[in-house]
């Protein structure tokens, strides 16, 4: 049972990454890797903090600013140097490297004895149950703004840049700032699961992005499989289902380990697992 519940509570740490890559990629068809980059940033931001003994009304503006400031460097390369997305991601994802490991001044840096968001909130008596129930309150409040921000006039016109760039350009919106503030707040919700999974595994590592973005990229893949086939419309539902791919995606995981497949396989079938979802629902159509 706790196996599974871990499995929950890593979904959940997970769904910032799900969000931002539903911006960057559903809203603004950007591939942006980035992504990588910035969950670990988010990551080493908080390890460095918590180890300076930074209050938690500081290390979280803290950290949304960082994985911001890296998504909208990513957006002013593509969009004022006219480079592709794809290679602007890379690049600033390769120098964020260098940044995380400047920043946390190790390669690994262990937060046991550190005070954490899940220590200093102690709803029940149970470690894990407790650790659950502050991430389904976070990740609710969060989920509420995300849909806010999105039912704005402002939130129309990003989803209207992604949908018809040229039209929306037509009427007068700055396409290139929508863009550059639509990859900052992808990235600052990416950073803010590195924030989460840092306190809930108690350690911070440089190499915990490599291959993060997958892991988004799935939980969207889930939702929007749901989304097509049911035909929705409603940005609130999109996010739930986005929130749940996030979850479903590391029940796969956990069920994949718990029946005794090779822990080194585990990115193996991962690329599999996104491979299935992503080719099934279209071989399918084609047959019907």
């Amino acid at each position: 049972m706790d196996f599974y519940l871990t499995a929950l509570l890593q979904g959940l740490c997970f769904a910032g990454i799900a969000f931002g890559i539903y911006i960057s990629m559903k809203i603004f068809n950007i591939p942006d890797i980035t992504t990588d980059g910035s969950y670990t940033l988010g990551g080493v931001v908080t390890g460095a903090m918590l180890t300076h003994n930074q209050p938690g009304y500081i290390i979280l503006p803290a950290v949304l600013l960082a994985g911001g400031v890296a998504g909208a460097l990513t957006g002013i390369i593509h969009t004022k140097l006219k480079i592709n997305a794809l290679l602007a991601g890379i690049l600033v994802m390769y120098g964020l490297y260098s940044i995380n490991l400047t920043i946390l001044g190790r390669s690994n840096l262990p937060l046991l004895s550190m005070p954490t968001l899940f220590s200093a909130v102690n709803l029940i008596t149970d470690i894990n149950q407790n650790s659950l129930m502050i991430l389904i309150v976070f990740v609710l409040i969060i989920t509420i703004i995300i849909g806010y921000l999105l039912k704005t006039d402002f939130g129309i016109a990003m989803r209207a840049t992604g949908n018809s760039e040229p039209m929306i350009r037509a009427l007068g919106v700055n396409t290139d700032r929508m863009k550059i503030i639509g990859l900052a707040i992808a990235n600052a919700l990416t950073a803010l699961s590195g924030y989460l999974v840092v306190q809930q595994q108690g350690f911070a590592d440089i190499n915990m992005g490599i291959g993060i973005v997958i892991f988004g990229l799935g939980s969207v893949i889930i939702a929007e499989s749901v989304i097509n086939r049911l035909r929705i419309t409603s940005v609130w539902l999109s996010l739930i289902l986005v929130m749940a791919g996030a979850i479903i995606f590391q029940f796969v995981l956990a069920i994949t380990l718990n029946i005794g497949i090779n822990p080194n396989m585990l990115k193996g079938v991962t690329a599999v697992f996104v491979l299935l979802i992503v080719g099934l629902p279209r071989l399918t159509g084609r047959q019907a």
